[in-house]
């Protein structure tokens, strides 16, 4: 026989015997099987829907913060995070790990929010976020830390559809411009009498959507005389105050930062707006405004949302002069809130925090953002906080008050 022959009928008797042979089990993927926990790690990191942090011995437990910290308004970021570094120093350890406050610049930008939300999630250390501070950077920031599972509590983030969109991570303490803009329009009307009031924003999404509200309010108590945007960060804005001024407003309502108001206060009077109040917001307030606005400050009004005389608040008071030179709320409205979340995500990563039998200290994601949407009757400095399904845990009004002798001091 040939030797190709040979050879065709050994490959022919191969393939019979293979046909044969049972067919062999598919392995599953290896998503299919449980998840496996690292070794040493606590048995609730394996069930957790986003896994554990890990922090080693030796490292902090990091909370990060996104705010604007350079340019026209930093003074918001400066001071939240300075709020929440005595709320650093106070908040002791966890099992042994100590905390560490980690604040970014976002710039108060929405390019800025995301970038920073990039940078924290890259960081296997960084457990939850304290922030962030402008509604724009938060909206932004928003679905990235959604997709890693990192909670946030917001200070000063107040654009109201913050937490339409569904959110399960995002959460704040601060009244919603809904209400802050419900009770301008009020105290604009009933406590001062206005008929007629023009409105002014800086197109950002707290300003913007602050001014919206506020016009639809006022609409129902008086006369809204125009209402118009502003290119913000400009150096000379009397064309558009000249323009709200042919309409003869009592009150000027200006929705934005302390950068933009101290231009418009000092301007107003050379742009037909003599005797006219500007009335400002939350994001107006500060020592900051009246330094550079100076005499021009003089009448204005702005939201402050510094609480009560207590105990914790004088003894805050103190540690915030001693460490700073200034006094607490100088800089921004939100001094207090800068604490009170700092303070409130360490007492909820001390209850969800566990340490293994490695000896790393896990912090289980899922957990952790189920925790401090939980929040229930937390007593902050600036009140006590229930977060609802959305993320709003408090709903009281804003504290209006007016420079009176170049210093803030209530208003009636």
């Amino acid at each position: 026989m040939k030797a190709s022959r040979v050879l065709y009928l050994f490959v022919l008797a191969a393939l019979v015997l293979a046909s044969c042979a049972p067919a062999a089990t598919a392995v599953p993927p290896t998503a299919a099987a449980p998840t496996a926990k690292p070794a040493g790690a606590p048995a609730a990191c394996a069930s957790d829907a986003f896994g554990c942090a890990k922090i080693p011995a030796g490292q902090t437990v990091r909370i990060g913060m996104g705010g604007p910290m350079t340019g026209d308004n930093a003074a918001f970021g400066i001071d939240i995070s300075q709020g929440g570094l005595i709320a650093i120093k106070d908040g002791g350890d966890v099992q042994g790990w100590k905390f560490e406050l980690v604040a970014q610049d976002d710039g108060g930008s929405a390019e800025g929010g995301a970038a920073v939300a990039n940078k924290l999630v890259s960081d296997p250390t960084v457990v939850a976020i304290a922030g962030h501070i402008f509604s724009g950077a938060t909206a932004a920031a928003i679905p990235i830390y959604e997709k890693a599972g990192l909670p946030m509590l917001s200070p000063s983030a107040t654009n109201p559809a913050l937490t339409t969109t569904g959110s399960k991570v995002f959460n704040r303490i601060p009244f919603t411009d809904a209400i802050q803009a419900k009770f301008s329009a009020d105290y604009m009307a009933k406590k001062l009498g206005f008929t007629k009031v023009a409105i002014l924003h800086d197109g950002s999404a707290y300003g913007k959507g602050l001014a919206e509200l506020v016009q639809t309010n006022y609409a129902a108590e008086g006369t809204v005389t125009s209402f118009d945007a502003i290119n913000t960060g400009e150096s000379d804005y009397t064309a558009i105050l000249s323009k709200v001024a042919a309409n003869k407003p009592q009150a000027l309502f200006f929705g934005g930062y302390t950068g933009d108001a101290v231009v418009l206060a000092n301007q107003m009077g050379q742009s037909g707006l003599q005797g006219v109040v500007f009335f400002g917001c939350d994001g107006t307030y500060g020592a900051d405004f009246i330094t550079r606005a100076g005499k021009n400050a003089e009448g204005a009004y702005a939201v402050t949302l510094e609480p009560p005389d207590s105990p914790a608040n004088t003894a805050f008071k103190a540690a915030y002069k001693a460490a700073y030179g200034k006094e607490a709320g100088a800089l921004s409205p939100y001094t207090w809130n800068g604490y009170d979340v700092v303070a409130a995500l360490i007492s909820v990563i001390k209850s969800v925090a566990v340490k293994g039998d490695d000896g790393n200290l896990y912090v289980p994601r899922g957990a952790l953002v189920a925790a401090v949407r939980g929040l229930k009757d937390y007593k902050g400095l600036s009140g006590t906080f229930t977060c609802d399904a959305t993320g709003e845990c408090n709903s009281s009004g804003p504290l209006y008050v007016v420079v009176k002798d170049g210093k803030w001091a209530p208003a009636q």
